[in-house]
């Protein structure tokens, strides 16, 4: 089924949760961020072709984390887990995997859309970061309230404060805020592959043509609608989607990444 406009949301539909989707409200960043670099290193370590256990091994075993002992080893590779899959075959993963070594700067934004597809914490923290305006102060407390109001008295105070600091760190990590104390809004660096996640994401929600540069997946990419179709022409060009523009009418498909869905 193709969206409405007004149905476009963070909110996860049931049907979807299979390509890899979280939508209950037990997320990360109770006790993590978005692991960025721990994400970044298991995934130099391991090959495209890694399974799960090929990433359990290495973070566990050959501590490629840089883990002091085995308890965080094994509670790191959790977290990671329970953010990006892991798994080669869930879709989100899949396609995360595929684009993360063709540009390193793009890789804080990957891993920020895959941990908010897979986090509805993070992700109940979003809209406040997005309409905060350039240049001004995002405090954890804004965000603990955000996910307070979206789960309300599922957390005590204590872990709402805790959510809202980790989730401040991974939109710094992801280049959507900056500075130290307060964080301030700042404007991420959206690259082509992030803008082939992003189309793919809102595909996999239902959206489809032109309403796909308007979900809230390409929100997260904090880039004009005008730079985002400009990206995509050259994400096209190097065949992560399939996109055609003419006049009004927008055309955008996915054959690489659905090449294996039934």
């Amino acid at each position: 089924m193709v969206m409405a406009v007004s149905e476009i949301t963070s909110e996860i539909a049931p049907d979807r949760l299979h390509f890899g989707f979280v939508a209950e409200p037990i997320g990360t960043h109770s006790s993590r961020t978005i692991m960025l670099s721990e994400l970044r290193l298991l995934l130099a370590t391991c090959p495209r072709s890694a399974g799960i256990e090929d990433y359990r091994a290495a973070a566990v075993y050959s501590n490629v984390l840089l883990k002091k002992t085995v308890a965080t080893r094994r509670e790191s590779f959790r977290r990671l887990r329970e953010l990006y899959s892991l798994d080669p075959r869930t879709l989100i993963f899949s396609a995360l995997r595929e684009m993360w070594d063709e540009e390193v700067p793009a890789q804080p934004l990957l891993a920020l859309l895959c941990s908010c597809a897979r986090d509805p914490l993070l992700r109940a923290t979003a809209d406040v970061v997005l309409r905060t305006p350039l240049g001004d102060a995002v405090t954890p407390n804004a965000l603990a309230r955000a996910v307070d109001e979206r789960f309300p008295s599922r957390y005590n105070p204590t872990i709402l404060s805790k959510i809202g600091r980790n989730a401040a760190s991974s939109w710094q990590q992801s280049g959507h805020l900056g500075g130290r104390s307060p964080k301030v809004r700042t404007r991420a660096e959206s690259r082509p592959v992030c803008v082939a996640y992003a189309l793919l994401m809102g595909h996999l929600c239902g959206a489809r043509g032109e309403m796909l540069f308007h979900t809230f997946w390409s929100r997260l990419l904090d880039d004009p609608v005008l730079s985002l179709r400009d990206q995509a022409v050259v994400a096209s060009r190097l065949g992560w989607i399939d996109y055609r523009h003419s006049g009004s009418v927008t055309d955008i498909g996915f054959s690489h990444f659905l090449r294996d869905q039934g």
